[in-house]
């Protein structure tokens, strides 16, 4: 059975007339004749009564009529679908993100890309970066959001924020009111940091920088997530180091204070593999582009007015670069 017979037989049991249907077809009697019987033998039933007075649907036709509609109409779906995935109109991503994203920049590219393309649907999983590693090379990611530059071969990327770290105090404690802190006012305090297993790079690089002021942090918590960090610092239990947009998170309990020694900064990359930008994911990009050019403009429009001790830091957060 074919699509095109099918055509053929919902057109002359719409118009009841070899020759008007024909017409509407753009084809001649004689092959519309021929279909409607290559029909009737697959179906196996007459599906048409001829005679003198015209044309006029059986009961078999009159059963198989909205049969034949609904298929014509499914193949007419999927067809647009396909074309839609193709063209990055419709589709699914998958997409991996850690958590501290959440408070800079993801959202609103969510929103924007919601609004561009409203049928690509978006499933988005919280990881760490060492398990969206390992989900991205595995391929159940379409693209992640990381914060190490342990980036495997075979992988593009777009570094898309660049934020400064700061220190993380309770409330409470004597250092709250300072403007800036040097690293060495925190030597003796219990530390909360994120688990190396979770972030090595930056696990590692906050210890770095206490060691090159002169101590060894004690390590009274480590996290799985920097919320987690803020949290217990805001309990009072501990001090730490944490990226500048979990100010975003507006915990109570907490202040945020400059470092006066800036430590390496917090990049963000999104990654995806090499050769892969289907259409749904170059979509998806191209928001990502769009809002971090967007972003990276108004912060250094702002920079001048923001930044007390000249670390080219945005209090409201971070940087999105191009």
């Amino acid at each position: 059975m074919e699509f095109r017979h099918l055509r053929c037989f919902t057109v002359l049991a719409e118009e009841l007339h070899f020759g008007r249907a024909a017409q509407r077809l753009a084809m001649t009697q004689p092959p519309l004749s021929l279909a409607i019987q290559q029909l009737e033998a697959d179906v196996g039933a007459r599906l048409f009564e001829r005679n003198s007075r015209g044309v006029a649907l059986t009961a078999a036709g009159q059963a198989f009529r909205p049969r034949a509609l609904a298929l014509l109409q499914q193949a007419a779906l999927a067809a647009r679908e396909a074309r839609d995935v193709g063209q990055g109109l419709a589709g699914q991503l998958q997409i991996g993100f850690a958590g501290t994203v959440l408070y800079w920049g993801l959202p609103q590219v969510l929103r924007d890309f919601s609004v561009a393309h409203p049928r690509l649907r978006l499933a988005l999983r919280e990881l760490s970066s060492s398990e969206q590693l390992v989900e991205l090379v595995h391929d159940r990611l379409d693209l992640g959001f990381v914060h190490t530059t342990r980036v495997p071969t075979g992988f593009s990327q777009i570094r898309v924020s660049s934020q400064p770290f700061m220190a993380c105090l309770p409330a409470s404690h004597p250092l709250a009111g300072e403007p800036v802190l040097a690293l060495t006012q925190l030597r003796g305090e219990a530390f909360a940091v994120v688990m190396r297993a979770v972030s090595p790079d930056y696990h590692d690089r906050i210890l770095a920088a206490c060691a090159d002021a002169g101590f060894e942090p004690a390590l009274a918590f480590e996290l799985r997530h920097w919320l987690s960090v803020v949290s217990v610092i805001a309990q009072g239990l501990g001090v730490g180091l944490v990226p500048a947009a979990l100010q975003q998170a507006g915990l109570p309990g907490v202040v945020f204070v400059p470092l006066a020694q800036a430590l390496a900064p917090y990049d963000t990359h999104c990654l995806w593999r090499s050769g892969r930008e289907a259409a749904a994911l170059g979509a998806f990009l191209a928001v990502v582009r769009a809002r971090s050019r967007s972003a990276h403009r108004r912060a250094v429009n702002t920079a001048a007015g923001a930044d007390p001790v000249g670390h080219g830091f945005i209090r409201s957060g971070a940087y999105w670069l191009p």
